[in-house]
């Protein structure tokens, strides 16, 4: 038994999202294996955070080392490194400790953005990843209240914003420089500038991933953000009936012509399931979001229930993922973070591709 067998047989496992295989991608190489008599112990690093699909490489790892003459027991530990989606662009660097900016927008208000915002931050940092959530809701900072905090910013050793945390997330919002209850009157220049400072002068420490708030509609914020970062892409939330999904495709749109690419369209509210008989009703359409998604060449990124507790976690600061880990509804946020990370896996598999493999990797601990 050699290494170079042992490498030759991972040429047979493939990486989930990218259809590659793990030895063509560099997720293991010599130096990663260790082989004693007839154990053989193998270190593979992915590129997403997700536990199932780590431990799927690791399952299949096992199968496939496992029948090589004189294998009697192979160990595989796996880890994972985030990689960044978006160059550097002329004007644009990186933010200082972020490696992919997410915008979650909607066309429209009522929809559940920050809803999903909030949820779709814990469940990526529930799957490993070091998530932080900025509120770029100037005009409706509702962030701090689903996350149940009153916090005053500080600020670091350098001068920066020091960003509050709960449950593992760093956070940044308008509502914790604000009294409570007093209106944000301000024009595009100041929103600009505001935008700008809780981008580039905020200490994020080492985030995977930074999901961004936006206001509703198509407005200064999204055009501030595409000016000010290069954004790895966004997500734009519907909910089924037709009125929103027109003012979804408006969104769509915004994006591309910010050039800010477009990770797909989640459907919110989209069915109501009866605590008793568990019967489905469509109460604001069927299939909308799916056929809008399909009509403008997106991914569809999936379908949120319309869910008491969703509501109910929100208001009290407790986000549905934290309050029930269990339950369905939080099993539909893990899916859609599941979507999320597996999207920027291609779109930066894509990126180091045309790039070159320039853009920098950072090692997750």
């Amino acid at each position: 038994m050699t290494t170079k067998m042992v490498l030759e047989a991972l040429k047979r496992v493939t990486d989930p999202d990218l259809g590659v295989d793990i030895v063509s991608l560099k997720f293991v190489r010599d130096q990663d294996i260790t082989i004693d008599g007839g154990r053989v112990s193998i270190a593979v690093e992915l590129a997403t955070p997700s536990p199932a699909k780590r431990e799927g490489v690791a399952a299949q790892v096992r199968n496939t080392v496992g029948v090589l003459p004189g294998v009697q027991h192979v160990a595989v530990t796996t880890s994972f490194v985030v990689k960044s989606v978006s160059a550097p662009e002329h004007g644009k660097p990186p933010l200082p400790g972020v490696k992919n900016v997410i915008a979650v927008g909607a066309g429209k208000g009522g929809v559940g953005k920050t809803t999903v915002s909030v949820n779709l931050a814990v469940a990526l940092a529930r799957s490993g990843a070091r998530v932080g959530v900025l509120d770029g809701d100037i005009y409706g900072p509702n962030v701090p209240i689903m996350f149940g905090l009153q916090a005053q910013l500080g600020s670091d050793e350098h001068k920066r914003i020091r960003p509050a945390e709960k449950y593992g997330i760093q956070i940044v919002s308008m509502g914790f420089l604000t009294q409570e209850e007093a209106p944000v009157i301000w024009r595009g220049p100041m929103l600009h500038s505001a935008i700008q400072q809780f981008c580039r002068d905020v200490g994020w420490k080492d985030l995977d991933y930074l999901v961004v708030d936006m206001p509703p509609g198509t407005g200064d914020v999204a055009l501030s953000l595409s000016q000010t970062v290069p954004a790895a892409g966004a997500i734009v939330v519907t909910t089924p009936q037709q009125v929103s999904l027109a003012d979804s495709r408006r969104a769509v749109r915004m994006y591309q012509k910010l050039k800010i690419p477009t990770l797909g369209l989640v459907e919110n509210m989209s069915f109501y399931e009866c605590t008793n008989c568990h019967h489905q009703a469509d109460i604001f359409g069927h299939g909308g979001g799916e056929q809008a998604a399909h009509q403008m060449e997106i991914p569809f990124l999936g379908r949120l229930p319309l869910y008491q507790p969703i509501r109910v976690g929100g208001d009290r600061g407790i986000p549905l993922v934290i309050a029930e880990p269990d339950s369905a509804g939080t099993r539909a946020f893990m899916d859609l973070a599941e979507a999320v990370m597996a999207q920027l896996s291609v779109n930066a598999h894509r990126a180091a591709l045309a790039n070159k493999g320039k853009i920098p990797l950072i090692q997750v601990k």
